[in-house]
């Protein structure tokens, strides 16, 4: 009987031997041993710019920034004089009229702690946050001692409202992008709808894609 070894000289049973063994070796690493993940914890201020999109860094610069220029502005010093009172402000609607998904009630979160910790202004609860107060308050009309309760009716109205919008504006050529991000807030007088003031804060990043050649 004639085998395969009677037919093929003994170098090539060698070579394909090898060919074989190399071929397994090749494939190790995507069957057996696989990817892990990594996983690296860094410091919250350090800026991770790994997309390119808007992410933590852009929402707490941005609202620190524009914080800042709201209440270096006249109309709050020109209120305090008038009224010999600090201005009651309140966070309104920020809409996204970007082409991302961003989660703007996170810029939400850091301009009201800006407003809060600058201690220039009376920053007062949102339209959302204040219905789960007054439920609150219905509760210990029920439930709670007589001289624990919270009476309904003094609340404080604010006189502003701070409201705005993030947009972008995306060119995109061969593996190269620019994202240009504005966010635009207005400071708007409650009494009368006066704009007392009109910020507008501007990034700009380009995003390249290396190629990988085989």
């Amino acid at each position: 009987m004639t085998t395969t070894q009677d037919i093929l000289p003994q170098g090539a049973s060698r070579l394909r031997i090898g060919a074989a063994i190399t071929a397994l070796v090749l494939l190790l690493p995507l069957t057996g041993c696989g990817s892990g993940t990594k996983v690296t914890r860094v410091d919250e201020g350090v800026v991770t710019d790994l997309s390119g999109r808007w992410n933590d860094t852009d929402s707490r610069l941005v609202a620190e920034a524009m914080v800042k220029e709201a209440l270096d502005n006249p109309w709050l010093s020109n209120y305090t004089k008038a009224k010999s009172r600090q201005p009651v402000v309140v966070v309104g609607t920020i809409l996204n009229r970007s082409h991302e998904h961003i989660n703007v009630q996170t810029f939400v979160t850091d301009l009201s702690r800006e407003l809060t910790n600058s201690q220039r202004v009376t920053f007062v609860a949102g339209k959302g946050e204040r219905e789960e107060i007054r439920e609150e308050r219905r509760e210990q009309a029920v439930h709670a001692r007589e001289d624990t309760q919270k009476a309904p009716g003094k609340e404080i109205g604010a006189d502003y409202m701070l409201k705005g919008n993030i947009s972008t504006i995306l060119d995109e050529s061969e593996g190269t992008k620019a994202i240009f991000y504005q966010v635009d807030l207005e400071m708007v007088d409650l009494e009368n709808n006066v704009k007392a003031w009109f910020g507008q804060k501007k990034i700009k990043k380009v995003v390249e894609r290396k190629r990988t050649l085989f």
